[in-house]
């Protein structure tokens, strides 16, 4: 609608993105003065109601909070409170936890490298547009997301929000006789992870860059995932780490007039998490076979300080992580050996316990109060999303800018521009953000 030279779009709705929300783009003399993310999702209270609930429970009730994702909900809660309990876990314990995280990775990267993002970058409107011509491909993924799904089930009882996680462990270890199955799958879903390497590789690249600096988890011998220690990476390529407890005296939440969802900064700047940061600070830990996948993706050598900051690459880092995943589950079942038990005694402790983990979609962290009794006082979730957000604003306005600058887009093609920005973060509406109704004021 046009008047008196202002314009203003509405789009009801954004595809191949979980939830619905709001952006709000104001275009002033050819200049994007204003890149705004209104989100209305209602609160959905879980720090609330976890508070006076047993020390026991945050592991199966936060694991709700995401229906794609319940894993790193799982894995982050249980860190949490055995480091408020002074609890370390046997490693063989742990070696199963990061093969559970390992079926999630699986899962949740390749529905979004299917499902949600190649469809941008082939014409498509939808995963079920892009079956119709590119059948094979998607069946491939179809095959890898059943992969994870089977570990998922396997060691978590069911695929979807898992129950046989408990504190200090599993309610049941596997037999390895009962890992035969899933390593025949993998090694299927190994040349499968190859095979979508490549076919990605093969797509048109957008030039655009991220300049939020980069913050993800780093182990010093192996890629992180169910642990670490967070790892800034700043945009003057300089590197600085702070303790897992010393998080919200780096990341701080504030909440902003436009959205119900808390805002995040890094020591006051945007940030993100992901993908691409995880790449950037541990690619060199990646598997041998995972960086060969790094190398024909064109990602360049991360031995060899190789960055990604293009957003409309990071689906080539998810394929490359995918690779490394199904590897490093392979890894872990050849080298399997049953705990005596399937979990470690956690007693209750009074104190404070923060744990961190890495999400498909980046760092997730949590903190527990807990009493002497083992009751919950406080609780604290800050999800990859929240965190990502001012990084995407800044993302889209930058995009924005430029598609303006290179010519006068319609309000379609705009909106496509930003949907695609958006989808290129993969936002996880269901923990913190829904997305997509576009108002574009211009003036």
């Amino acid at each position: 609608m046009t008047h008196r030279g202002s314009r203003l779009l509405h789009v009801g709705s954004l595809s191949r993105v979980e939830g619905e929300g709001g952006l709000r783009l104001h275009i002033h003399s050819g200049r994007v003065t204003e890149a705004r993310l209104n989100i209305y999702e209602p609160p959905r209270f879980f720090e609330a109601f976890l508070r006076g609930r047993s020390y026991t429970e945050p592991p199966d009730i936060t694991s709700r909070v995401c229906g794609i994702c319940p894993v790193a909900y799982q894995m982050s809660a249980c860190a949490a409170i055995e480091d408020a309990c002074g609890v370390s876990v046997d490693p063989a314990i742990r070696d199963l936890r990061r093969l559970l995280y390992c079926g999630e990775w699986i899962e949740s990267q390749v529905l979004h490298i299917h499902m949600l993002h190649a469809p941008d970058f082939l014409g498509r409107a939808s995963a079920v547009e892009l079956a119709r011509t590119h059948r094979a491909e998607v069946e491939r993924g179809l095959r890898l997301k059943k992969a994870g799904n089977s570990l998922m089930e396997l060691l978590g009882g069911r695929a979807v929000h898992p129950v046989n996680v408990r504190l200090g462990g599993f309610h049941r270890a596997p037999a390895p006789a009962e890992l035969r199955p899933v390593t025949e799958e993998l090694k299927q879903a190994l040349d499968d992870a190859w095979g979508t390497v490549r076919w990605v590789a093969g797509f048109d690249f957008p030039d655009a860059r991220v300049e939020a600096e980069l913050l993800a988890l780093a182990e010093p011998d192996r890629y992180a995932i169910e642990s670490g220690t967070p790892t800034v990476l700043r945009t003057d390529g300089t590197t600085g780490t702070f303790a897992v407890r010393e998080f919200t005296e780096h990341v701080e939440e504030t909440q902003v007039p436009h959205s119900t969802a808390l805002r995040s900064r890094l020591d006051g700047r945007p940030h993100l998490t992901g993908s691409l940061a995880r790449f950037a600070i541990s690619g060199a830990r990646l598997s041998p076979v995972a960086i060969q996948a790094a190398l024909e993706a064109g990602l360049g050598d991360p031995r060899e300080g190789a960055v990604c900051r293009n957003p409309f690459r990071s689906i080539l880092v998810r394929s490359v992580e995918t690779v490394y995943a199904v590897g490093e589950a392979l890894r872990i079942i050849e080298a399997y050996e049953p705990p005596a038990r399937p979990y470690t005694e956690v007693p209750p402790v009074a104190g404070i316990g923060h744990g961190a983990t890495e999400a498909p979609r980046g760092l997730l962290y949590h903190r527990y109060g807990l009493d002497a009794d083992g009751l919950v006082t406080s609780a604290l979730l800050i999800p990859p999303t929240a965190q990502n957000q001012a990084a995407i604003e800044d993302d889209l306005r930058r995009q924005a800018q430029r598609a303006i600058g290179e010519g006068d887009p319609d309000d379609g093609e705009l909106t496509s521009l930003c949907e695609r920005a958006i989808r290129n973060h993969d936002p996880c509406i269901s923990c913190s953000t829904h997305f997509l109704d576009l108002t574009v004021l211009r003036t």
